[in-house]
């Protein structure tokens, strides 16, 4: 199965590509900066593109299945919107127009949620009400593939949780604090995080590629939107408290410092998994102490380069 990948150069996609590429797929990449470990890569920038160009690029690699990892988690609302929703809407658009009729794995994001109930697992038809300029633009994508989808196209949209592991950029709590530590002289110090109270849903990253894999090949998508997590809710605290130990840190952690004004507005989030067990036949595999070994291995001095999934869509 031939496969084209959007966003392969961020975090999420580069665990995509390596597992499909480990799969035995025939993978394309596009974006504006070249890939390394992907052979076959055309240049794209899909903020600049139209759906001319996107069609083209559709006819020219003529994939059974587009991957669209591609995303901004940060930046002005005008970027944002290029980037996660007017580039998924040319998409969408420019593979519904094509006749091979190739299918669109969308990955959309948690955040599209906003708040949710303490306690609670959150299914597919919580009501959504973001409260960032990201999840706003990633639930207006959703709603451009669900239109797309009611118009005939074979798509769906994975809602990833916390994606953690090798790569994972300092926007999150997970990269950045691995960084901090990594920095810190001999282990030695002190590092001021804001408050860890929270609670999130941690997901590997590469059971996150697993997904996409599983959704590319799955018989049929009855669902348009599958959630895509662990399935369990896990304190920041604890979180901090597996890295630190892992990274051998004597110093001190103080909870002072300034934290996400987006994070204190979404106190709890755990994800419901049963439709995407249902429909893929997927469920986690990684346990946090396994993603944590990867996070922290993946800042060491050897490390690939790699780039922030805050960059612009490759």
């Amino acid at each position: 199965m031939r496969v084209l990948i959007l966003g392969a150069g961020g975090f999420l996609g580069t665990h995509v590509l390596a597992r499909a590429r480990a799969a035995g797929l025939d993978v394309v990449t596009a974006g504006r900066r070249d890939i390394p470990a992907s052979p076959d890569h055309r240049s794209l920038d899909l903020t600049r593109a139209d759906q001319t160009a996107l069609g083209t690029l559709l006819t020219d690699t003529a994939p059974a299945a587009v991957l669209n990892c591609a995303g901004l988690t940060a930046g002005s609302p005008a970027d944002l919107a290029a980037v996660n929703l007017t580039g998924s809407y040319l998409l969408a658009a420019a593979a519904l127009a094509d006749r091979r009729g190739p299918r669109l794995v969308q990955l959309g994001s948690a955040a599209e949620y906003g708040r949710t109930e303490p306690g609670s697992d959150v299914t597919e038809s919580w009501p959504e009400r973001p409260v960032s300029g990201y999840g706003t633009t990633k639930l207006a994508a959703t709603r451009v593939v669900q239109l797309a989808r009611l118009a005939g196209l074979d798509a769906v949209v994975l809602r990833v949780f916390n994606a953690i592991g090798r790569g994972a950029p300092e926007s999150g709590l997970p990269g950045r604090l691995a960084a901090e530590l990594r920095r810190s002289a001999g282990g030695r110090g002190e590092i001021r995080l804001g408050p860890l109270d929270v609670v999130r849903d941690f997901v590997d990253a590469d059971d996150v590629a697993d997904a996409v894999l599983a959704a590319t090949a799955a018989a049929s998508l009855p669902h348009p939107v599958l959630n895509i997590g662990s399935g369990r809710g896990t304190p920041a605290r604890a979180l901090a408290a597996e890295l630190i130990a892992i990274s051998g840190f004597r110093g001190r952690v103080r909870e002072d410092g300034t934290g996400s004004t987006r994070s204190a507005a979404l106190p709890w989030q755990r994800a419901s998994i049963e439709l995407a067990r249902l429909d893929l036949g997927w469920q986690p595999r990684r346990d946090l102490a396994s993603s944590v070994a990867d996070l922290w291995a993946g800042t060491g001095p050897d490390r690939e380069d790699r780039r922030h999934a805050t960059a612009a869509a490759r």
